[in-house]
């Protein structure tokens, strides 16, 4: 699987020893250095990933993050840092992150990062042809779009996975761990804690009211489920 990888980070061997990796995988690389080229670059190249380390100058990578996505711009966003509490991986993936890696890794394990997200994308690409219509919302896999009574929903990748898992079968309560693994598949890195975090996030996104959901509604002591009677 070849693909265009930007790569944001402002310690140059670090950067240019990921970009040996990737060329290794037989990927396309770019490289810049600091948040305000990762953003440039973001949107001029349109890159299938984007490796983006947390501490940069000029626009530090949460918000080269969270403007791509203000603007629309769904691309794979794999973080990069030396943060490691459970709220600086929870604010990442908040702003629209797909997955987080802490320092020091090994270049193993992030190449294993990087084919999980490129496989999740292409899974998402060639699960099916036909839309998926749950009352007034569609999930539509060709066109990587969801809409809610006409409007369109702008969802990161690891969002719409777990729509797409949701409307195949609507009203059935999924656990987390199910949704990990259809959502994810086995080899995902990303733990349970986050589905509550992807969820709340497509509350904002889709619910009228996000306190009050009714589309993506929450069987205590179960998990998730998306409402077959909606709108």
């Amino acid at each position: 699987m070849c693909a265009h990888v930007l790569v944001a980070d402002d310690d140059v061997k670090q950067a240019e020893l990921i970009r040996r990796y990737l060329e290794r995988e037989g990927h396309q690389v770019a490289v810049v250095h600091d948040g305000r080229a990762a953003l440039e670059d973001a949107r001029a190249l349109r890159p299938d990933l984007l490796l983006l380390d947390v501490m940069m100058p000029r626009v530090d990578g949460l918000d080269v993050c969270r403007v791509l996505r203000a603007e629309g711009n769904q691309v794979p966003v794999l973080m990069l840092t030396a943060r490691s509490t459970e709220d600086d991986l929870l604010l990442g993936l908040d702003l629209g992150a797909d997955d987080y890696l802490t320092k020091p890794y090994s270049p193993r394990e992030l190449m294993a990062r990087v084919r999980t997200l490129l496989r999740r994308v292409t899974r998402t690409e060639a699960a099916q042809e036909r839309p998926l219509v749950v009352g007034d919302l569609v999930v539509d896999p060709i066109r990587h779009e969801l809409t809610v009574a006409g409007r369109r929903i702008e969802c990161t990748p690891s969002e719409f996975q777990i729509m797409l898992v949701l409307a195949g079968q609507p009203d059935r309560v999924f656990t987390r761990r199910q949704l990990l693994e259809q959502a994810h598949g086995v080899d995902g890195f990303i733990t349970e804690r986050t589905i509550d975090v992807r969820v709340m996030n497509l509350r904002k996104k889709l619910e009228p009211d996000p306190r009050k959901p009714v589309y993506l509604t929450t069987v205590y002591g179960v998990g998730y489920r998306l409402c077959g009677r909606t709108g």
